[in-house]
């Protein structure tokens, strides 16, 4: 079998791909780079930076830092500058990127397969408590994000934090990202295989490895054999969906080039099955694919899906098992649709041990380091040593006892932590926003917050799963294209001429069931002000015009743009 890491960047294979030269393909020998992000990462690799941080910038202070440090190789060890407190969302895109940048960073912290021993967790509420004001949001891709980081104090952080095992390389920047996988990996008593293993062995093969660390941009993947499809595959450049091969038994299906942002795609499947064991291997063909074929003329074209578009899953398929897996992939089925319509793991859930986790909802995954501190400690106390977190801005306790559920459940609920959410806390999720994010344009996470509070005393008979993602711009973090109700953030107009925040409404969105874009109804643009009375007035027309057993999201996709506005 070859070796997907010996495709080394010094000798890409030669293969004309009908591109033109300009689109910088390195497997066609076009190393020059066309703009400035690929200057500098061929200037430099990007890990590299790490030595400088420590030996340099977190001694001699902010401004020591060199610009295509600051704003490009520090990523890859989970570092962006923040968003400089009191600039509106209408200089986002006005003012230059040291007009924006604060002397703080957001630094990320990754979690693979989310998964998080009680002594890590507790470790990362104490950093955020003595060196990010408290700061420690949960992510949509199962990451803890600080803020408020000085760079003098990123050296000592990463101490800490290795010491427990954790990592903040190659969080972010043009690279491997976190490896997604599902929260009940293991446990739960309706999985079809665990590929914990084979996100262990992704990990300690591609992470940090020089081979891979500069890729046209970011690299996202997803591993998961829950039947209810738990890590958003859909929308991953690769991802491993647990099947039933019916001769080969258990194993993955695998789906390619999905997306979202301005050009949203959904993956779509290779019709390949692939073992447990082969998972390292295919995850490496791919990302090798990408790193020598990927288009790196333009930083909007240089995902994974642009180059499945051009190509098609059949060529792609052929170039994986021809150039970098030397062997045909067996061919396989596709994953059955999920039976559950909430694919967060909230509740309290019987492992298959016998004994019980129990998922919990915070609010649009805005938690706080006291907070984690304390989920840790209860944890401990009630018999667990292992948390996750998921994909939808969500935690688990693992392993209660029986006798034990009962009293987490009420410990967990007393820090406002909902084992029992209503529709609206469990299903709406935040991304940043202009609180600290340089490229928002809105409020989101205390918006999203508010909309909870204002919906479960509007509709609190609503009983319906729904999810509302709220997102501070265009480039859908929080995945607006794929919820029910999508709301992107821009500056409006309102009723009286003047210039506020406001969103764009998506409507119809879904993944895992029927999975597909939402639609936006023409001219359709809603202050923060209004936002409540706007989700109240549609959520009670779906509620009286559904039909019996509609989810919202098919109602939204044939109902008239009256009924929508």
């Amino acid at each position: 079998m070859a070796d997907p890491a010996s495709h080394s960047p010094a000798a890409p294979p030669r293969r004309k791909t009908g591109r033109h030269r300009g689109e910088g393909q390195w497997a066609v020998g076009h190393f020059t780079p066309l703009n400035a992000n690929e200057q500098f990462k061929k200037d430099d690799d990007g890990l590299n930076v790490r030595t400088r941080i420590e030996t340099i910038y977190s001694k001699a202070g902010f401004d020591s830092i060199d610009p295509s440090d600051l704003r490009g190789r520090m990523r890859w060890w989970g570092l962006y500058t923040q968003r400089k407190p009191g600039i509106d969302g209408g200089k986002t895109a006005i003012l230059a990127p040291e007009e924006l940048d604060d002397e703080y960073f957001m630094l990320r912290v990754r979690v693979d397969g989310g998964r998080l021993t009680t002594g890590q967790l507790r470790v990362i509420g104490e950093v955020s408590q003595e060196f990010a004001r408290g700061t420690a949001d949960l992510t949509d891709r199962q990451n803890i994000q600080y803020h408020w980081i000085r760079i003098e104090d990123v050296p000592e952080i990463w101490r800490r934090l290795e010491a427990v095992g954790l990592s903040t390389t190659e969080a972010c920047g043009d690279t491997p990202r976190v490896i997604l996988g599902s929260p009940v990996a293991g446990i739960a008593e309706d999985e079809i295989i665990d590929g914990t293993p084979a996100i262990e062995e992704i990990h300690r093969r591609f992470i940090g490895n020089p081979e891979f660390s500069n890729l046209p941009r970011k690299f996202k993947s997803a591993v998961s054999g829950s039947p209810l499809l738990d890590v958003v595959h859909e929308i991953n450049d690769v991802a491993f969906v647990g099947v039933h091969h019916p001769e080969h038994g258990p194993g993955f299906d695998l789906w390619v080039g999905g997306g979202l942002s301005t050009n949203p795609r959904i993956g779509v499947r290779l019709g390949a099955w692939v073992p447990l064991e082969d998972v390292a291997d295919v995850y490496g063909g791919v990302i090798g694919i990408f790193r020598d074929y990927g288009y790196r003329r333009l930083r909007n074209r240089a995902r994974l899906k642009f180059l499945l578009a051009d190509w098609g899953a059949q060529r792609f398929r052929q170039v994986l098992e021809d150039e970098y897996l030397g062997r045909r992939l067996a061919d396989g089925p596709a994953p059955e649709q999920p039976v559950e319509r909430w694919r967060d793991h909230v509740g309290v859930h019987r492992q298959k041990d016998g004994r019980f986790y129990v998922g919990f909802a915070p609010r649009v995954g805005r938690v706080d380091g006291a907070g984690l501190t304390k989920i840790a400690a209860l944890a401990e106390e009630h018999g667990s040593g292992r948390l996750r977190t998921t994909a939808e801005q969500k935690m688990i306790v693992l392993d209660v006892p029986p006798e034990q559920v009962e009293s987490l459940v009420a410990g967990l609920e007393a820090l406002d932590l909902r084992v029992t959410p209503s529709p609206f806390r469990r299903g709406t999720m935040a991304c940043t926003g202009i609180e600290f994010c340089k490229l928002a344009i809105v409020e989101t996470k205390a918006r999203g917050a508010s909309l909870i509070d204002e919906l479960e005393r509007r509709l609190p008979d609503f009983d319906e799963p729904l999810t509302i993602n709220v997102n501070g711009c265009p480039n859908a973090c929080a995945r607006i294209q794929v919820a029910d109700i999508g709301l992107k953030g821009q500056l409006v107009v309102d009723d009286e001429g003047n210039q506020v925040e406001g969103f764009q409404v998506h409507l119809g969105g879904a993944l895992g069931l029927q999975a597909g874009f939402g639609r936006k109804v023409r001219g359709l643009k809603v202050t923060s002000a209004e936002l409540p009375d706007y989700v109240e007035r549609v959520l009670r027309r779906f509620q009286r015009e559904r039909a019996d057993g509609e989810r919202f999201a098919q109602w939204a996709s044939r109902a008239s743009e009256e009924d929508l506005s």
